[in-house]
């Protein structure tokens, strides 16, 4: 995660913070989000051999995921509320089969292209 700070402090990005190993960063920068990941992806593949598949959100994004969380409850059980980001929003996704998966105290729910999912912290 070193050598990724460096490259998007190379870019320009400032307050650059990772966490752990998952190759997700939170940063500044001035440019556009579109012009960024382009960036990113082209010094990646320039540094590294591979360009990856990058999804790079802005402040405004995770307002509007915190503004339709589903799950009013995570306001006392912050812990147990887990949202991840797609591309795009799936045009059929069998949301049932996944509901035959998901234990009793597991609940879920998608929203355009934000999937929100709640366990209770016990």
């Amino acid at each position: 995660m070193k050598e990724l700070v460096v490259l998007l402090e190379d870019l320009g990005c400032q307050n650059v913070k990772t966490y752990i190993q998952s190759g997700n960063a939170v940063l500044q920068s001035s440019k556009t989000a579109s012009r960024l990941s382009s960036q990113i992806g082209v010094e990646i593949k320039r540094r590294r051999g591979f360009e990856p598949h990058l999804l790079l959100l802005e402040l405004k994004n995770f307002a509007r995921a915190i503004a339709a969380n589903p799950f009013p409850e995570a306001e006392s059980d912050p812990k147990g509320l887990h949202f991840g980001f797609l591309d795009f929003a799936p045009s059929k996704p069998d949301l049932d089969k996944l509901s035959a998966l998901a234990a009793k105290t597991e609940r879920f729910q998608l929203i355009n292209k934000v999937f929100f999912y709640m366990r209770p912290m016990e």
